[in-house]
């Protein structure tokens, strides 16, 4: 039997790949941070059994139908809102996310990136590098307290009950708005249930942990960011197309919420153009939610097992149904 082959949309560590390689003839894109040109992407996968790609490949119906022969599409990261899953099941291909590898990692990002933006930590170094710490005075770089404060989480998935885990470290009140109720995370972390406005309008950090559909597709617009407290604090470590950009901005700057923390944009990657980015008290990542070494290597693993399992096993681990 030939063995199958595999185009794989980044650079990936050879020595992740070697235990696969007496099974799968791997092709490559061969730069690790640079996305693989659409016109490349079509032409490599007709040679392909499998696929690994990534967030920012547009596997949609243009690239189905071109791509009848896959056998199976292994998504990098636990979102697949970048694959028509409809089409691609249609069409008999199997579609593999790389779910719960990714959770506490991504936690840990979504707790820090909540409290860098509450304690102004990025623009306190900003401060030195630029010369302008002086003398002390009471309130200078002053931001606000977590502990004892309320937490809000929109998306009480695996990630969300894992930010709640630390929130109830720090002695937070802890609400969540989520499609059905989790009994475990009422009982063991006395997180409460509430509906989305009374979320908004309570919580003292907004952390939207949600997944792209299209009844999440702008959740927090104008109307939202006008309900909540002008102390409010608001991370996004989702997507970035559940917020409305423009209107999150016009909140920011004048002062209807007080601070931003974002892991993730509309339109990827930004730069320091973008309006977000331009205002003093936004914190922005370049989407690194489970960009632990660990993590990574796991999910990487992960995508391989489940490509593994198709071709010569009972099937994926994690396919998405």
């Amino acid at each position: 039997m030939k063995k199958p082959t595999i185009y794989i949309t980044r650079k990936l560590p050879e020595h992740l790949l070697q235990p696969y390689t007496d099974r799968f003839d791997f092709q490559m894109w061969e730069k690790e941070e640079t996305p693989v040109p659409r016109d490349v992407l079509l032409a490599e996968a007709k040679k392909a059994q499998g696929l690994v790609c990534m967030l920012s490949d547009k596997i949609d119906q243009e690239f189905l139908a071109q791509n009848p022969q896959l056998k199976v599409i292994s998504n990098l990261a636990v979102g697949f809102d970048n694959i028509d899953i409809k089409v691609a099941h249609e069409k008999g291909i199997v579609v593999t996310n790389t779910p719960d590898v990714l959770s506490e990692t991504t936690a840990d990002l979504t707790f820090a990136l909540l409290m860098a933006t509450a304690r102004r930590l990025v623009e306190a170094n900003e401060e030195i590098k630029a010369n302008r710490w002086g003398d002390w005075s009471p309130y200078y770089m002053a931001g606000t307290d977590i502990h004892h404060k309320k937490i809000g989480i929109v998306g009480m998935g695996r990630i969300g009950e894992a930010v709640a885990r630390r929130a109830k470290g720090f002695n937070m009140s802890i609400l969540y708005h989520n499609r059905r109720r989790k009994e475990r995370a009422e009982q063991e972390l006395g997180a409460r249930y509430a509906d989305f406005e009374t979320l908004i309008t309570e919580a003292d950090f907004i952390v939207s942990l949600v997944p792209l559909s299209e009844e999440t597709k702008a959740l927090f617009d104008k109307n939202a960011f006008g309900k909540m407290k002008k102390s409010a604090i608001f991370i996004n470590a989702s997507r970035g197309a559940v917020v409305d950009e423009a209107a999150l901005y016009e909140a920011l700057k004048e002062g209807e919420i007080e601070a931003a923390g974002l892991d993730v944009f509309l339109h990827e990657p930004i730069d320091s153009a973008h309006p977000l980015s331009t205002l003093k008290n936004v914190v922005c990542l370049p989407h690194i939610g489970s960009a632990s070494r660990e993590t990574r290597t796991t999910m990487i693993q992960l995508c391989l097992d489940n490509i593994d399992g198709v071709f010569y096993g009972d099937g994926p681990k994690t396919a998405v149904k």
